[in-house]
């Protein structure tokens, strides 16, 4: 049920990380995998791995944040291949700091790539699909859509508004036959983790939050994207799959424990 054989997929931000391992993922599976990316060598290299591996692929250079780029390689896509069966949206960035010292430039930066440019996916890749009456799209969510954590405010916003549009949208092209889903990882070691992971306190903080004790791979976000684009799915529509070791289930066994000692504490 996993097999994508005479699928096509797009995966917008395959240059590196969790989209890489997205598009390596599909194309191991039997995809067709167009890979966009504004990282033109990163996505070279994502083709060529495709490619030597014995799949196919072909790379764009486009800009999540600008809808004309998105909206050109899906149509382009959907044009040269016949179909659009799976789509997927990855790019994040993130500006680590409290709100109050947020700038204007830095809340731009944040916005533009993670809701405006998931928007753009969901939005260019459900006209087509909309149109062909099937398809699976999929974009990354994040812990911080549930989990807090201070200096995150801006980033754990988007990834929740992700989310929340994950499941309207889902609600909206259910009834033509196409299901909207994301993944919400844990810590992760890509590109964006870098920061956190330079510091070895700070790296092993995260691990101790997670059930697993350890951080994720890329890879390891694959397995979860294949299934959401693949015929096993089939009844998966407008939900947010938590990939993240156990991190919010330990998180709210942790508030239900300070619940229970806050209620006693309030009768005895």
């Amino acid at each position: 049920m996993l097999d994508l054989t005479g699928k096509v997929a797009v995966v917008v931000g395959a240059a590196s990380g969790i989209g890489r391992a997205i598009a390596i993922g599909l194309a191991a599976q039997g995809a067709v995998v167009d890979c966009g990316d504004l990282d033109t060598v990163g996505v070279e290299e994502t083709v060529a791995t495709i490619v030597a591996a014995g799949g196919t692929a072909k790379a764009a250079t486009m800009d999540v944040r600008l809808s004309a780029d998105v909206d050109g390689l899906l149509t382009r896509v959907a044009a040269e291949r016949g179909q659009l069966d799976i789509a997927v949206g990855t790019p994040g960035i993130n500006v680590r700091k409290p709100l109050i010292d947020y700038t204007d430039d830095e809340y731009n930066a944040v916005t533009d790539v993670n809701l405006r440019g998931g928007f753009h996916v969901l939005r260019g890749a459900g006209r087509i699909m909309a149109a062909q009456g099937s398809g699976s799209i999929i974009v990354i969510s994040s812990i911080s859509s549930r989990a807090v954590e201070p200096g995150q405010v801006i980033y754990a916003g988007t990834k929740a508004a992700l989310a929340q549009m994950v499941r309207v949208f889902g609600a909206e092209l259910g009834p033509l036959g196409v299901r909207v889903n994301a993944i919400a990882p844990g810590p992760v070691e890509t590109a964006l983790t870098v920061p956190i992971r330079s510091s070895s306190a700070w790296a092993n903080a995260y691990s101790e939050k997670v059930a697993l004790r350890r951080w994720a791979k890329p890879a390891e976000i694959a397995g979860p994207a294949v299934f959401l684009a693949s015929d096993a799915a089939s009844y998966v529509n407008g939900e947010v799959l938590y990939v993240d070791g156990g991190w919010v289930d330990l998180d709210a066994d942790f508030a239900d424990e300070k619940a229970v000692e806050t209620d006693t504490a309030a009768t005895a």
